[in-house]
């Protein structure tokens, strides 16, 4: 294997096309070399009115890096940032979720770059959010039995439900299923959760939903088509599902109402304190 370009981590300079975004689709990568450059088309034309699309490299050992670069000259709304040191799923989504912020965006959806969550419906998952019914939206290959028609194997799917079913007892929820990787957020939720505090692996979706639960903030779910190809994901079954176990006891010994809490308190100094700074 050739070793993987390396790359600064950059924030890209201001451009006319950022004074008008208002839609972000963050793409966290990892050993996507192959896939992403089937990704960028299949997302709906109009979204690139005013939206812009993330890829954040994380450190991959391919060349995904170099393929995300070159992919910039055919797509005027994509930029790409590169993760000098690998920060895991959560840890890109973070990154990319960050940069949307700053250039303004409303609406934030998570799109893999393996292709499996259908791009062709980013539009309709953010409809609920852009509508103002919904902060967060969760493309649910559970809903109309779309993921074993999509080819879900069984071994994925049964863990799936059972964790899902005791994920809905702990954490007082109705999801379908808390493991889909198709998430749509509202600058609304990002900026009163705490997400940087949330863990760096792939609990950082179910973890965000927990948020915003607390927060009184429903999850909409919506079905999408799924598809299953020979492409190598990096999750590891067994330990996620261990980590699922632990962040279940996580929420019963009360970590997350702590985060808010904190995360709220924090806020309101800040904006007690420039208050103050600007009073006469």
């Amino acid at each position: 294997m050739r070793p993987s370009a390396s790359f600064p981590l950059t924030t890209p300079a201001p451009s006319p096309f950022h004074s008008r975004v208002k839609k972000a689709i963050v793409i966290p990568s990892y050993r996507a070399a192959k896939t992403l450059p089937s990704v960028l088309p299949r997302i709906p034309a109009a979204f690139w009115h005013d939206g812009i699309a993330i890829i954040v490299n994380d450190q991959s050992p391919d060349q995904t890096g170099a393929v995300a670069e070159g992919l910039k000259s055919d797509w005027p709304g994509l930029e790409v940032v590169h993760h000098k040191v690998n920060q895991g799923y959560g840890g890109a989504q973070k990154t990319g979720l960050r940069r949307g912020l700053a250039l303004g965006a409303e609406v934030f959806a998570i799109v893999h770059s393996d292709g499996q969550y259908a791009p062709e419906v980013v539009l309709d998952l953010m409809e609920p959010i852009l509508s103002g019914r919904s902060h967060i939206v969760q493309g649910s290959r559970m809903i109309a039995g779309g993921a074993r028609e999509g080819g879900m194997p069984l071994v994925r799917y049964l863990p799936n439900r059972i964790l899902t079913f005791l994920e809905n007892i702990v954490f007082g929820t109705r999801m379908a299923e808390f493991h889909s990787g198709y998430m749509l957020y509202s600058r609304h939720l990002l900026e009163r959760a705490p997400f940087e505090k949330l863990q760096n692996n792939y609990n950082f979706d179910a973890e965000m939903i927990v948020l915003a639960h607390l927060l009184g903030l429903e999850c909409a779910q919506l079905p999408i088509p799924t598809r299953y190809d020979d492409e190598v994901s990096s999750l590891k079954p067994i330990p996620y599902g261990i980590n699922v176990l632990k962040m279940m006891a996580r929420h019963l010994g009360g970590h997350y109402r702590g985060l808010l809490a904190a995360h709220t308190t924090g806020h309101f100094q800040n904006t007690t304190a420039q208050s103050s700074s600007t009073a006469p």
